[in-house]
């Protein structure tokens, strides 16, 4: 006896649509106050989740940069905001893909200058850059408990 799987055709990317929404428990913080490797576990899920998601809504092109943008967000959230659950939405409204990471925690995050041996500090500057060399933007709403990001959809998406 034999199987075949079936792959179903994706009918192509639908106009102001939701593409992902997805909340992952990190735990509470230890009493050292890091976050342990439970906790960074999640931003590698959130990012593979967030790139099968893009894919199967026909934003194939846009893989890398959301993997970029998603990792670098959500490891803000989870070494800055203090909080137990994550948030990761994706949808795409008016021509942009906008991804949002809501923490729920108040608190604005900020583009800084790293010093060029610090090993940590460049996150912000890179969303910034991606998302301004995609036509987009970034900022933070709700006092800071969601940070979010857009790009704008590539032509040969929107067929």
């Amino acid at each position: 006896m034999t199987t075949t799987a079936v792959r179903t055709p994706f009918a192509g990317l639908r106009r102001d649509q939701y593409v992902l929404k997805q909340w992952v428990d990190i735990g509470p913080r230890p009493a050292d106050g890091s976050r342990g490797r439970a906790a960074a576990h999640y931003v590698g899920v959130l990012r593979r989740i967030a790139a099968a998601r893009i894919r199967c809504h026909g934003l194939g092109s846009l893989t890398d940069e959301v993997m970029l943008l998603v990792s670098e967000l959500v490891t803000n959230a989870v070494l800055h905001s203090g909080t137990r659950k994550i948030g990761l939405e994706m949808a795409v409204k008016d021509g942009f893909l906008d991804i949002a990471v809501i923490d729920g925690m108040p608190g604005v995050a900020m583009l800084k200058e790293a010093d060029e041996d610090a090993e940590s500090g460049r996150g912000l500057a890179l969303v910034q850059m991606v998302v301004k060399e995609h036509g987009g933007a970034w900022g933070t709403r709700d006092a800071g408990g969601t940070t979010w990001c857009r790009l704008a959809v590539p032509e040969e998406a929107e067929e």
